[in-house]
């Protein structure tokens, strides 16, 4: 099946708000090269009152007049087609400057007018939130999380197995290059990695050191499941500030959907805050196209594999917890740990992954006895393999 072919679920849920009364701004946002554009395509093709697209990719240099003149547009198609609605969908929102404020003024003037026109806005990464959606258009949106694909999505539309899936990861443009790896890494490290960061971190926040930046990120990807302390990290660079900064630039990769800095259970919100990040990327490709290996060398190699195991559960459970309502940490007592801690409202679970990585397995144990989670699970090889793992909605784990 070809991506054109394949439907993700979350067009049910465009369909379904768009059909019902003008109420709120649809927004769909998620990281880069996940089918945003591709989906809203799809989308078209079978809606039931008539669009307007426009992609705003290089047109920043019109300013937010480019907005009002495609909105006013639509109005005259609405007024003179007798049609009772219009849908205007507007892609890559976030590179007009100031978008925020001329969205909410039409919107607002549709409103009072009462103008049917209902709007969808497309755009990369949480930051795209941050930039503007908060403030300006507070109360007048819904949003709509286009995450990574899952395994179950890939399989279905690519047919890759398990451990293919955790090797190439879940960028469903990249399918076609597979069988030639270094193209698929080039691919990955130009039009996924580079752009994110130039063009959804780069461009829309102030960054005093860039080159730390993307050097965070490299060693947080190459470190992927692995916990290390700001100290530690900041002795990995030259100029590199302070660890104030680099928590910063954590949170920038976490909201660009590319790497978590996942923080340690604690019942002490405090000790939270200060603790040492565990390193998550989003998206195993992160991982695997910046090493000089294949996937058929690695798939050999039982330590470095397992860490692309452990970084494989630890994105699946990410790339769920938003829409799921479930928070992400680790926990660590000396040398006793627990991969991840999942916690809902009341409910803790806690999850460890046996990867064929040799480490000190005492720490669920006395994780246990000093929390008692409502429920304990083991991925590994005699029960709940992390193959059947990945295919698991992660919120069938919860009561």
């Amino acid at each position: 099946m070809s991506l054109i072919k394949y439907q993700r679920p979350t067009i049910k849920t465009l369909e379904k708000r768009l059909s019902e009364k003008r109420k709120y701004i649809q927004l769909l946002a998620g990281p880069r090269q996940v089918g945003k554009t591709t989906l809203i395509s799809q989308y078209i093709k079978t809606a039931k009152a008539p669009t307007y697209y426009v992609s705003a990719d290089n047109q920043s240099s019109e300013g937010s007049m480019w907005i009002s003149k495609h909105w006013e547009t639509v109005r005259l198609k609405l007024k003179t087609s007798k049609r009772k609605v219009y849908i205007l969908i507007i892609d890559e929102i976030q590179k007009i400057p100031e978008w925020s404020e001329v969205v909410k003024k039409n919107w607002d003037e549709d409103t009072r007018n009462n103008v049917n026109i209902k709007v969808v806005l497309l755009g990369s990464s949480q930051l795209l939130i941050q930039e503007g959606l908060s403030e300006s258009l507070a109360g007048r949106f819904e949003y709509i999380h286009l995450g990574h694909w899952t395994y179950n999505e890939i399989h279905s539309a690519f047919k890759l197995t398990p451990e293919e899936f955790a090797w190439y990861g879940g960028y469903p443009g990249s399918m076609d290059l597979i069988n030639n790896e270094q193209r698929w890494k080039d691919y990955i490290n130009y039009s996924i990695i580079d752009a994110t960061i130039s063009k959804d971190i780069l461009l829309l926040t102030q960054i005093t050191k860039p080159i730390l930046l993307k050097n965070l990120f490299e060693l947080g990807s190459i470190y992927s499941s692995q916990i290390l302390s700001y100290n530690k990290i900041l002795g990995q660079f030259t100029d590199a500030g302070n660890t104030t900064t680099l928590a910063h630039y954590l949170k920038l990769l976490d909201a660009s959907n590319l790497l978590a800095g996942i923080s340690k259970f604690t019942n002490k919100p405090h000790k939270k805050r200060s603790s040492s990040p565990k390193f998550q990327v989003y998206n195993t490709a992160l991982i695997s196209a910046q090493m000089n290996t294949s996937f058929q060398e690695i798939i050999s190699d039982s330590n470095s594999w397992g860490r692309i195991v452990e970084s494989v559960v630890g994105a699946h459970l990410l790339n769920n917890r938003l829409d799921n309502g479930y928070a992400v940490f680790y926990w660590r007592d000396g040398n006793d740990e627990v991969d991840f801690i999942l916690k809902k409202d009341s409910e803790v679970i806690a999850l460890e992954v046996k990867s064929g990585i040799i480490k000190n397995r005492s720490g669920l144990n006395k994780f246990n006895n000093l929390f008692s989670p409502n429920k304990v699970y083991v991925i590994d090889n005699s029960g709940l393999s992390w193959q059947e793992f990945i295919t698991i909605n992660p919120k069938e784990l919860f009561n």
